[in-house]
């Protein structure tokens, strides 16, 4: 689509679609920049849930140096866009190799992540060219129970040293997603959860160490302990939040950032009304807004904007019901075309329904985001 395309305003949007608040996305940025300078820790960006140049481009100031991609395909997209120094933040499975080594040679640094003996034994038997090792980093499980060695396991020492033992393996250090973050509530919380976190991560890299295993990176990741971050974690050297750029409802839940912080929303508009029911349709369902957190949260899901008593109670594919809280519904106030903006629950899965985001800054449109797509 041409800039001359463009709608000229998010009045004049079609709908749904994501709209992205092009000052809310740098001011969230350049703040976390900020938090890791001032801990003096290196941010590596995860790009998981904007998946755009653009939104990267922003989030490492303009370097194109040290993110995280969660797919083959974002570290394929963004190499081919520039960007160098890419850490995959997923296990390595044996089918993905081929396209692991590719990216090895290819890149000045390009590091991949694995959790057991027989993974490494993959990357220790695929050949690179002469000039170039694998870079590895040990993923650790400090307590969220979903990929990594478990932190307090002797399995740490003989999963590393099998790394540090192979000739075309570098072992780089240690990682740790800290999902748990997203159970907390407030500012104490997330601080008493990122400071645990840190500990038990840090006694991981101390074992390591008394075993003759250095660890060159020490890092941790998640929006809500990186927006809060602990005391102790300036004793890591690297912090990996990914959601920020965006933020979104859960995380205003969560206690991580308010809802001005909040950078997306998706536009809707009034399709049906249904006195019978108090009940407004808008042309947004599941496939523009994904159902992460609708069972969990219920009258919080999707909160819209400038409407408090209005609920987003349901959702089929292409359709979303939408009720008042308590009382009455004024029909009046709502007439059929009329524009409706949703904060999503959890913007990376909101954000991946869309092919195209349109960026604002105030009311007017400014630009297109095409993110990429697939694994």
């Amino acid at each position: 689509m041409s800039d001359n395309a463009l709608p000229a305003t998010v009045a004049d949007v079609p709908t749904p679609c994501l709209l992205v608040d092009i000052d809310k996305v740098k001011r969230n940025c350049q703040r976390m920049i900020d938090t890791a300078r001032n801990m003096g820790v290196q941010l590596r960006p995860h790009i998981k849930t904007h998946k755009s140049i653009e939104g990267a481009d922003i989030a490492t100031a303009g370097t194109r140096r040290k993110i995280v991609v969660s797919t083959l395909n974002e570290a394929e997209f963004f190499a081919a866009n520039g960007y160098d120094d890419i850490l995959y933040g997923f296990p390595i499975s044996k089918e993905n190799v081929p396209r692991c080594q590719k990216l090895t040679n290819q890149l000045s640094e390009f590091h991949i992540m694995y959790d057991s003996v027989e993974a490494l034994q993959w990357v220790k038997d695929a050949p690179l060219n002469t000039d170039k090792k694998w870079s590895v980093i040990l993923k650790i499980d400090t307590g969220y129970g979903r990929a990594g060695v478990v932190w307090d396991s002797d399995d740490v020492i003989t999963v590393a040293k099998a790394a540090v033992d192979a000739d075309n393996v570098k072992f780089l250090g240690i990682y740790t997603h800290c999902g748990s973050s997203y159970d907390c509530t407030g500012v104490e919380e997330l601080k008493k959860f990122g400071a645990t976190n840190t500990d038990r991560l840090i006694t991981v890299r101390d074992k390591l160490k008394a075993a003759g295993i250095a660890c060159e990176t020490v890092g941790t990741g998640s929006t809500p302990s990186c927006s809060k971050p602990a005391d102790n974690m300036a004793t890591l050297t690297e912090i990996h939040p990914g959601n920020y750029v965006f933020y979104d409802y859960e995380n205003v839940r969560i206690g991580a950032c308010t809802l001005d912080d909040v950078a997306v929303r998706v536009a809707t508009r009034v399709v049906s009304h249904k006195p019978s029911k108090k009940q407004l349709v808008t042309n947004s369902g599941f496939t523009s807004l994904s159902q992460d957190g609708l069972k969990q949260v219920g009258d919080e899901f999707c909160v819209v904007q400038d409407h408090p008593n209005l609920r987003l109670v349901e959702m089929s594919q292409e359709h979303g019901k939408i009720r008042p809280a308590t009382g009455d519904i004024d029909f009046k106030d709502y007439p059929l075309g009329s524009l409706l903006f949703l904060y999503p629950y959890h913007s990376c899965s909101t954000a991946y329904n869309h092919p195209l985001y349109y960026v604002h800054s105030g009311e007017k449109i400014v630009g297109v985001w095409r993110p990429t797509r697939g694994w």
